[in-house]
């Protein structure tokens, strides 16, 4: 499958919200789907990144975006529901979620795993992603065919020494999806998970900081799966755990 072509207007009238949209992984998946017709949402904590994305769809001639700035380590249930009303009211409807934003924290040995970090990594890459995902159902399900992708990892399939609390919040991600998925067969919803594999980005620079980068796929590589599972080609998807990259 990662032979993939996806029409050039394969997201045409589609409404996808991206988080982490300002870097790497989440810029990406952002320009890519503005490229094949989607309106995009883009969600980050840094606004000047969230406008240079913003800036590159405009002059690649793209829909305009709309950029939603929120820091999810602090973000309350009540703004996701409050974004969720935004959304359905600017737009009607929102056909793909991908949830993308997550933080690595420091891999160390078990024994000196600290509360205050394992805290911030469930937070951004687990608990905001379900109060994403629940305040953003009833929005999804407006829509005739919605995707919602997960970002999952290596490491949440087989546990590794030293990654500690961020190969945990991948297992939590990986089952969030399995029910998620389950609880919605049948309906107009499907969910599943990517697993970008080593990328090049700054996330995984800082987990192999030694690392020679010129050998890594770029994040470019890995869009015919995000675009495979935002475009109607994959309806029929559902609770699969997917490689970007494939041995």
């Amino acid at each position: 499958m990662q032979s993939y072509q996806a029409a050039n207007d394969a997201l045409k009238d589609k409404v996808i919200l991206v988080t982490g949209a300002g870097d790497g992984i989440g810029k990406e998946a952002a320009l890519t789907y503005a490229s094949h017709g989607a309106t995009v949402i883009l969600l980050g904590k840094t606004v000047s990144k969230l406008t240079a994305v913003y800036d590159e769809i405009i002059a690649a001639g793209g829909k305009e975006p709309a950029i939603i700035p929120l820091d999810l380590k602090g973000a309350t249930a009540k703004h996701y529901r409050d974004m969720a009303s935004t959304i359905h009211a600017e737009f009607g409807k929102l056909d793909g979620l991908l949830h993308n934003a997550g933080i690595l924290g420091v891999l160390s040995p078990f024994e000196h795993i600290d509360l205050p970090t394992w805290n911030d990594i469930m937070q951004v890459n687990v608990t905001a992603a379900m109060l994403i995902s629940q305040a953003l159902i009833p929005v999804l399900k407006r829509s005739e065919s919605a995707s919602i992708v997960f970002t999952s990892s290596g490491v949440g399939r087989k546990g590794r020494a030293f990654w500690g609390p961020y190969a945990v919040s991948k297992f939590a991600t990986e089952g969030l999806m399995q029910i998620m998925a389950d609880e919605f067969d049948n309906t107009t919803v499907r969910v599943n998970c990517i697993n970008p594999g080593a990328t090049r980005t700054k996330m995984r620079s800082r987990a192999y900081p030694g690392e020679d980068v010129s050998l890594l796929k770029t994040p470019a590589d890995l869009m015919w799966l995000y675009l495979y599972l935002m475009s109607d080609d994959s309806k029929d998807v559902n609770g699969q755990s997917l490689d970007a990259q494939i041995k």
